[in-house]
């Protein structure tokens, strides 16, 4: 079994790659490869975890079909039999991990809703008692339940960490009304995918959302790139989750976990990851996939 961590299509043009996407323009459409790379402390690691991709490209099309009726979304198809004819040499390596697209002109801001207090809210929490300017209750403890999901928008970084900015900053970015919908849409998808996840015994804790325009930004808004994957969201076991730790995750955590056991200074040259711990990872996002979906991936 091998990961796929680099993919070339000779004669479609390549708009870009970023840590775990390639992305080729197609004219009046996209087509966004879901490659199996891996990406921890800002670094792209030199292996892959094989079928990551496919998780991330069939989770993304199961959440856009359960929030439709909320919000569109940019997904044409993931079939690559509905895929354009210069294509069709390439459908072994697209099947299960590639999307063909609508293009949209994309919000230059992260759309993030927590229902949970952990990772970078957290911290900002202890050190403010709020998270994004929404002030929160004192005492509470790493992943506490919120009152109710709050929505911390962020910026989008070109390179480095997204930074977590007040609904008034992002009023500044988009203006008022598209930050009022943006808002609306994202705390209403999170409640519908909540209330599925629960179904299936796990907690998201906190996703992000990317959203655009079509018709080059004269359109309706549509929810587009990945929908609430192992990579965009933090899903915990329901079983398992306690208040005052850090539950266990479902996502590359156990990378990170493995990468500050090895004491590595998350700077060049950048470590491999013995087989048992990509054996691992790969396990982790083959199970939330089927927890959530009832299926296995094709």
């Amino acid at each position: 079994m091998s990961a796929v961590t680099s993919v070339q299509l000779p004669g479609i043009p390549k708009l870009g790659s970023g840590k775990v996407r390639d992305i080729f323009d197609l004219g009046d459409r996209l087509l966004m490869v879901s490659t199996d790379r891996i990406s921890a402390f800002d670094h792209v690691l030199p292996v892959g975890i094989p079928d990551k991709g496919k998780v991330l490209t069939q989770l993304s099309r199961h959440w856009f079909a359960l929030t439709r009726e909320i919000v569109a979304n940019h997904l044409i198809t993931i079939d690559t039999a509905g895929f354009p004819p210069e294509l069709k040499p390439h459908a072994s390596l697209l099947a299960g991990r590639s999307m063909l697209v609508h293009k949209a002109k994309m919000f230059q801001v992260e759309c993030v809703v927590r229902g949970y207090l952990a990772g970078s809210g957290h911290k900002e929490y202890l050190a403010t008692g709020a998270v994004s300017g929404v002030k929160l209750p004192t005492g509470l403890q790493m992943a506490s339940k919120l009152p109710q999901p709050i929505f911390t928008p962020s910026t989008k970084a070109v390179t480095g960490h997204d930074e977590n900015i007040s609904f008034d900053r992002m009023v500044e970015i988009v203006g008022a009304a598209d930050a009022a919908k943006l808002r609306d849409l994202s705390l209403a998808v999170f409640k519908r995918a909540g209330e599925k996840a629960e179904a299936a015994g796990i907690i998201i804790a906190d996703t992000k959302f990317e959203f655009g325009r079509l018709d080059g930004g004269k359109g309706a808004i549509v929810i587009a790139d990945e929908v609430l994957t192992p990579d965009s969201s933090r899903f915990w076991d329901r079983e398992t989750y306690r208040p005052g730790i850090s539950p266990p995750s479902f996502d590359k955590q156990f990378v990170r976990d493995y990468l500050e056991s090895i004491r590595w200074d998350k700077n060049p040259p950048i470590p491999s990851l013995p087989p048992e711990i990509i054996d691992g990872t790969r396990r982790r996002y083959l199970d939330i996939y089927k927890r959530l979906t009832g299926r296995e991936i094709v």
